[in-house]
């Protein structure tokens, strides 16, 4: 247990509050971090590491509970369920930041579980939980790089906010979240509205300035506490079996680095076939020698050290020699072939985009405004218009294992993609279709979600969709050597993996729309990062270009099978009528014609159909039934039924009036059916509006003017 303290943060005007040993007593580190009313509990536990793990098994879980926002939950059980794709991500953001600040030797198991407790819908929880993150882990004492921070920036105009509301964040151009360590900035995710690169780094730079006091105000309270960072001691490795490895396979691996024209497959066998003589060499030995002894003791050891002398020798090759294992320059990016209109017109869009062996399919579908996803969550927006999704099957790395249900990172990859998308989609007054782009990961060699962002670019504009820029990204990277820095355009796969830094940026030729910055190190210099932001600008002109070359703009066609919407504008107090009791009306609207309606509660009716007609028919029903109706109107209608004191003729598509007996002529009628039968088109003028509503209809005093204005209203 340690004592209760509260400590208060302020920059910008706004306050973060941190209240530690009031919560979680037995987790081992927890903190009750708040700012306005929003109130997030984060804990940070370690056990005892497993037999035979190689990796850090690091767990971060971010929850939301709807109490937090005095709601109950939706569905049958009342409660909350499996997390929503913003608690995904916010998981991920969390996570992000803090693996690289573990040392890289470290195996336990380690969990960081972050739950909003409130909620007040101004204050977004997601950077109070990552910071959160790193004071609950230096609490547990479990070995930790940090502190480490993270703040959102805004920009609303020219200014530039800290932490920013929900409503600030709606109305300004930038949303960006930069957390850094003492060591540099180490993880950046941010959407914008098209700004310059130079605006970006700024925005970066402005938020490190109060990272750094928030590092400082986590050490002020550590000391407070009487709690130092842990520094454990690396546990021992054999240098013996490093070393025999070494020098069996260095050569080997040196020279297959160096053959640029080698494929990827080719490239992966020739490292195995050197990496088996390896393990050959070790089995022929006797089971008494210390080599065989270590590796027989560690199955991993072997592949480790293996991995660690090819890392070494490709980051020396780009250091030394500016040559990467492919034999591009640092700057080059790879070969680059776009398509559309891949599939049958059956889909709505759809586009193929390949860089090297990195192939995406990105494939459109319009939908109408009731396919607006709904989101059960703590976040103010409570739909969807626009859905990313992103797949990443086995095959596409040459793999065989189960397919699941989307996973954590695919998650990602798609909020990526859509975030950069987002900025050039049409308004909703516009373009009022609900679109879904789903990214079939067909083959990856590094940079799928920048291959996504190209090809549902190609894909949305192959659809019709009347995007206001085209959009391309490129993912860069780093090797850092010492006081050695290279930057890398368009990484693939294995500068991804034995790199330093995944840093991707999309944009229009206007400016970026998105950023998301991972590192493997403890942080970089802001001058460094600029330095990427800058060189990824050609890279994604020069992408850009090839798109362009494939489709220069939106298709003025839509597939046929996408539906055709239309809308109408109704006064809100008829609403209600539209719908029907228990819904009937609309229900039998769509029944009649075939078309589907959606009504908002502004009263935008959106009236949805594969056929035109069907629709235009739907919406001549909607219109006829919430039209304000005048005495002496004209109209041309058709007798639907026949009683004895008169004749009811739909004048309007589901509005009907009588015409009495009386009515029917300027001379005494004996029986109706003496002057119109079932289906008869007859000239109506209203007579009167009786105060239940009922229209009465005469078909005297009509001027031969209105009865022409009339038939031609109908025709049109």
């Amino acid at each position: 247990m340690i004592n209760e303290i509260d400590k208060s943060i302020s920059f910008d005007g706004r306050d973060i509050r941190l209240k530690v040993g009031l919560l979680a007593p037995q987790a081992g580190g927890s903190v009750l971090i708040e700012s306005g009313d929003t109130a997030v509990l984060v804990t940070a536990t370690r056990a005892s590491g497993r037999e035979g793990i190689d990796f850090l098994p690091l767990l971060v879980d971010y929850e939301e509970r709807l109490y937090a926002a005095g709601r109950i939950p939706g569905g049958f059980l009342r409660r909350e369920g499996r997390p929503p794709e913003r608690a995904t991500l916010i998981s991920r953001l969390i996570d992000r930041p803090m693996r690289p600040l573990f040392p890289g030797w470290l195996r336990d198991d380690i969990q960081i579980v972050a739950t909003t407790l409130s909620m007040d819908e101004k204050v977004p929880p997601d950077v109070l939980a990552v910071t959160g993150a790193s004071i609950a882990t230096m609490l547990a004492k479990i070995p930790f790089n940090g502190p480490m921070a993270a703040v959102r920036v805004g920009l609303i105009g020219d200014d530039f906010i800290i932490n920013p509301t929900y409503s600030e964040i709606e109305a300004g151009d930038l949303d960006l979240v930069v957390a850094g360590s003492p060591d540099g900035v180490i993880m950046i995710e941010a959407g914008a509205n098209q700004l310059p690169e130079q605006d970006i780094i700024e925005a970066i730079e402005f938020g490190y300035e109060v990272v750094a006091d928030l590092i400082q105000a986590q050490r002020d309270l550590m000391a407070e506490l009487g709690i130092e960072l842990v520094q454990e001691t690396e546990p021992p490795v054999d240098p013996t079996l490093e070393d025999f490895i070494g020098d069996r396979v260095n050569d080997a691996v040196k020279q297959i680095l160096a053959q640029f024209s080698l494929t990827k497959s080719e490239r992966e066998a020739a490292l195995d076939e050197v990496k088996a003589t390896v393990v050959t060499a070790i089995a022929e030995m006797p089971e008494e020698d210390p080599i065989r002894a270590a590796a027989a003791k560690n199955s991993k050891a072997l592949g480790n050290t293996f991995k660690g002398i090819t890392k070494k020798l490709m980051r020396r090759q780009i250091v030394e020699d500016n040559v990467r294992v492919d034999g591009r320059k640092l700057d080059e990016v790879r070969p680059i072939s776009c398509r559309t209109g891949v599939l049958p017109n059956r889909v709505h869009g759809s586009g193929l985009f390949q860089r090297g062996l990195t192939q995406v399919m990105s494939v459109t579908t319009l939908g109408t405004p009731g396919d607006a996803q709904d989101m059960d969550d703590l976040h103010p927006d409570e739909e969807k218009r626009y859905m990313h999704h992103y797949n990443f099957p086995p095959y596409s790395v040459g793999e065989t294992k189960p397919m699941r249900s989307p996973g954590r990172r695919e998650v990602g990859h798609g909020a990526l993609a859509e975030r950069a998308l987002v900025p050039v989609l049409p308004s909703k007054e516009d373009f009022p279709y609900v679109i879904r782009v789903v990214s079939e990961v067909l083959s990856s060699n590094g940079s799928t979600s920048m291959g996504s962002v190209c090809g549902s670019t190609l894909s949305l504009m192959d659809a019709g969709v009347p995007i206001t820029k085209p959009v391309s990204g490129a993912a860069m990277g780093l090797i850092k050597e010492g006081e050695e820095v290279r930057i890398l355009t368009d990484i693939q796969g294995i500068e991804d993996f034995l790199g330093d830094m995944d840093f991707k940026v999309a944009g229009t030729d206007h400016g970026i729309t998105a950023l998301q910055m991972d590192m493997k190190i403890s942080g970089l210099p802001i001058s460094v990062i600029a330095d990427a932001i800058n060189q990824a600008k050609p890279a994604r002109i020069h992408i850009l270009e090839k798109m362009l070359a494939t489709i220069d703009q939106p298709r003025s066609d839509m597939s046929p099978y996408a539906p055709r919407l239309l809308t109408i504008k109704i006064d809100t107090d008829l609403i209600g009528m539209v719908i029907g009791p228990g819904g009937k009306t609309i229900k039998g609207i769509t029944e009649q014609t075939g078309a589907k309606v959606d009504i908002d509660d502004d009263g935008t009716v959106t009236i949805s159909a594969i056929d035109g007609v069907k629709a235009k028919q739907a919406r001549a029903i909607i219109e006829g039934m919430t039209r304000k109706l005048s005495a002496g109107d004209v109209y041309v209608g058709k007798v639907t039924r026949i009683i004895p004191i008169g004749a009811f003729v739909e004048f309007l598509p589901g509005k009907e009036g009588m015409v009495h007996i009386s009515q029917l002529a300027d001379y005494r009628v004996g029986k109706v059916e003496d002057e119109v039968a079932m289906g008869d088109e007859v000239i109506v003028k209203i007579r009167e509006i009786d105060n239940r509503g009922r229209v009465n209809l005469t078909r005297l005093g009509i001027h031969p003017d209105e009865a022409s204005a009339a038939r031609a209203s109908t025709e049109k």
